[in-house]
């Protein structure tokens, strides 16, 4: 029989939709009065009558674009904080840079659900390859571990000998990090004789988990699961050992609407991630993600009967997400600014079968190599990540306004 992280999982989902909407105008009432920039966005709008998803529609959504740009006004929450900065726990920063508040509870962004369901339990030890500065990727799994109980090796991200290193010594059960770097790791493990034997199941998220990469992984005796998190509002959805897409958690409303707009599209069409958390602390109600996704019929074979989502499947806009990392358009005009020799340029994501890439393919009046690094350099000072710098014929990038390409394609 399947295990269950509690009765909200295997709800009636009448029950649930009913239960989650009875809470909704409190929040809603609770922002208003104490998140001025919500009392601003939501004037007019009476709580008590936001009461269904046809009402809750006809909200506005917040983008991350609206934001960042909210945020810049008044920093450091713009205005989206309930509590004042003195009363939050960390202050974290993603790309953009947009900053998020961390409230001293227990599991606050709610992973706890989604390493249940990929088999942590209390007795495990995880190995946290999650980046624990900046963003809060490390900080979200490990307080969803903690709150299962579990230890937790803190391995942040590189040092990839050190790490394969590590688990051969403390033998962790567990992995949390993306899936790219995990290959790693264990490649690097085998290359020099070290025991990884000890990894028996990963949550994996930040980039798309390809079948081929699932089944590498697989073969190393690792039961893989992957989830859908951001930084904003936590836990969205999570994979269950059915893998039949990703189950939405219990303690959100997601919505999928069409890019632009506020109105929800129909079950199946691609469409926005759109979230209404019930985060009292830091209530984000209709934020846009800017993911697409799709809501899949029916209710998973796990017995889970949450709304069920397709899993990433590219941006609303055009930022990306490279190796867990979000690259927006405004970085990439940066590194052009810094570089006059470069007339016009795009950014290409691509993904090499082992982890994602990104090429800055530049018109440019000077292509040497000296330029090709130094573009190089300025691409990881500005996004925090790794690229190269390709030069191609002038007047050869088409005119279609595109800043990032991101061409990965998954099996």
């Amino acid at each position: 029989m399947p295990e269950y992280f509690d009765d909200l999982e295997t709800r009636d989902p009448a029950v649930r939709e009913r239960e989650l909407f009875a809470q909704l105008p409190q929040l809603i009432e609770h922002a208003q009065q104490n998140a001025p920039a919500v009392g601003e966005m939501l004037a007019g709008y009476e709580p008590a009558e936001i009461s269904d998803r046809n009402a809750l529609a006809q909200l506005p959504v917040l983008r991350k674009s609206e934001l960042l740009i909210r945020q810049k006004g008044n920093r450091p929450f713009g205005g989206f904080a309930t509590k004042p900065v003195n009363k939050t726990m960390r202050i974290y920063g993603s790309p953009g840079p947009i900053y998020e508040p961390e409230v001293d509870k227990p599991d606050y962004w709610r992973l706890a659900r989604a390493l249940f369901a990929a088999g942590f339990r209390a007795d495990d030890i995880v190995h946290n390859a999650f980046s624990y500065h900046f963003t809060p990727a490390g900080a979200m799994l490990e307080s969803g571990a903690f709150a299962l109980g579990c230890a937790v090796f803190p391995a942040g991200v590189g040092q990839t000998e050190l790490q394969a290193q590590t688990i051969a010594e403390l033998k962790p059960t567990g992995y949390v990090g993306t899936p790219s770097f995990l290959r790693i790791i264990l490649d690097k493990a085998a290359e020099l004789g070290h025991d990884t034997g000890s990894l028996n199941k990963a949550l994996v998220s930040g980039e798309a988990l390809p079948p081929s990469l699932r089944a590498t992984i697989n073969g190393h005796g690792i039961s893989i699961l992957q989830c859908y998190a951001t930084a904003d509002v936590g836990l969205i959805a999570y994979e269950s050992e059915a893998q039949e897409g990703l189950i939405v958690d219990e303690q959100i409303i997601v919505e999928i609407v069409r890019p632009g707009t506020n109105e929800p599209v129909s079950e199946g069409e691609v469409g926005e991630v759109v979230v209404t958390t019930f985060n009292e602390d830091y209530p984000l109600i209709r934020f846009g993600t800017g993911d697409l996704s799709a809501i899949l019929p029916e209710h998973s074979p796990c017995g889970r009967t949450n709304l069920r989502i397709k899993g990433w499947m590219g941006r609303a806009d055009q930022t990306a997400k490279v190796r867990g990392m979000f690259v927006h358009p405004s970085q990439v005009h940066e590194v052009v600014k810094r570089h006059p020799q470069i007339s016009r340029a795009r950014l290409v994501v691509d993904n090499d079968g082992t982890s994602d890439i990104m090429i800055l393919q530049c018109e440019a009046s000077d292509g040497s190599d000296s330029l090709a690094e130094a573009i190089a350099n300025s691409i990881r000072d500005v996004c925090k990540l790794r690229g190269s710098a390709k030069f191609v014929k002038p007047g050869s990038l088409p005119n279609d306004g595109k800043v990032i390409d991101d061409i990965r394609t998954y099996e």
